[in-house]
């Protein structure tokens, strides 16, 4: 089969599971989380953006030519938009990371499966036409009740808060799930136009790689030893295998139901710092887990039961 711009791609199998493509890359997000944690110990947030862009490009490319990909692109533009957004959703929540509770921050930029939420409902209503008879716009409802379910279910497990001088910092960690949800419209866009998703997580890592850059000429290179710079390893291989997962689900996948399995990494946080961290979770937290959960599987179920009846797609 071929894309539009001519590229010999594989044939997708006849089934397709998205749900499974993003609950794998928040495992793989997670993972990365925790690199990045050992990793921030000897590397500042722009070296660490840098070379999660620069080892991602070269993954990537890798990944492209076993593929039979060519990295040229006839929408620059849109690649450019894609990383733009995604590079200034990256640093804003490096930013909140550190002027904020991680926890806090966390659940800022996790509102970014609300803003997606938002954006195609209100996309919905604007384009319903109740002359017409369809309900499309009402039926995306029960779905996004199981996004604000699984958010109320990261409130419970990450229990924000927010002292009266870190209202900045806030409006930042904000922004993130804000610019977030941008760059996702933007990769379910360039799903739509036939780019793999290869290529557009290669253009992302490229501007991962300038962003990061033009950050350690302001903020300076930290000391380098190849024992700590190991870390930076997994780090990019891991962040380019999620970008990937992710970037198939939102394209293949119903973008409620994505948003919502995209809380699933923090299951996946919470049970690595249990892990590795000695971290307590509470009660309160088990069962916002659990919501987290139940309501991954209810969008899964009720997009499940849609489809026959309403197979234009709920992007």
């Amino acid at each position: 089969m071929n894309t539009p711009d001519g590229d010999p791609r594989p044939a997708q199998p006849a089934h397709r599971n998205p749900a499974l493509w993003m609950v794998l890359g928040a495992f793989f997000f997670a993972t990365m989380a925790v690199c990045v944690k050992f990793a921030s110990a000897w590397f500042h947030s722009a070296e660490l953006v840098f070379y999660r862009g620069l080892l991602g490009m070269v993954f990537m490319a890798v990944l492209a030519r076993r593929q039979r990909i060519r990295l040229t692109t006839r929408y620059p533009g849109m690649h450019a938009w894609r990383s733009l957004v995604g590079v200034i959703s990256l640093g804003a929540w490096f930013y909140a990371i550190a002027g904020l509770p991680l926890a806090t921050a966390m659940t800022l930029n996790y509102m970014s499966s609300v803003w997606v939420a938002a954006f195609v409902v209100g996309g919905a209503l604007i384009a319903w036409n109740p002359r017409d008879g369809t309900r499309a716009a009402l039926q995306q409802g029960p779905l996004v009740l199981t996004v604000l379910a699984g958010f109320a279910g990261v409130i419970m497990m990450l229990r924000p808060n927010l002292a009266q001088d870190q209202l900045f910092a806030g409006l930042v960690g904000l922004l993130s799930g804000f610019t977030a949800a941008f760059a996702y419209m933007q990769v379910m866009a360039l799903g739509k136009l036939g780019e793999p998703e290869t290529r557009t997580v290669f253009y992302f890592a490229v501007g991962s790689a300038i962003a990061g850059g033009l950050g350690m000429v302001v903020s300076g290179v930290s000391p380098w030893d190849w024992r700590h710079a190991l870390w930076l390893i997994p780090v990019g291989v891991l962040a380019s295998l999620g970008q990937l997962c992710m970037t198939r689900a939102y394209s293949q996948g119903a973008t409620l139901v994505v948003a919502n399995l995209q809380y699933s990494g923090i299951v996946f946080g919470a049970l690595y710092g249990l892990l590795l961290f000695g971290d307590d979770l509470p009660l309160l937290g088990w069962a916002g887990m659990g919501i987290i959960l139940l309501s991954g599987m209810a969008a899964t179920v009720l997009r499940a039961r849609a489809v026959p009846r309403a197979p234009a797609d709920d992007r």
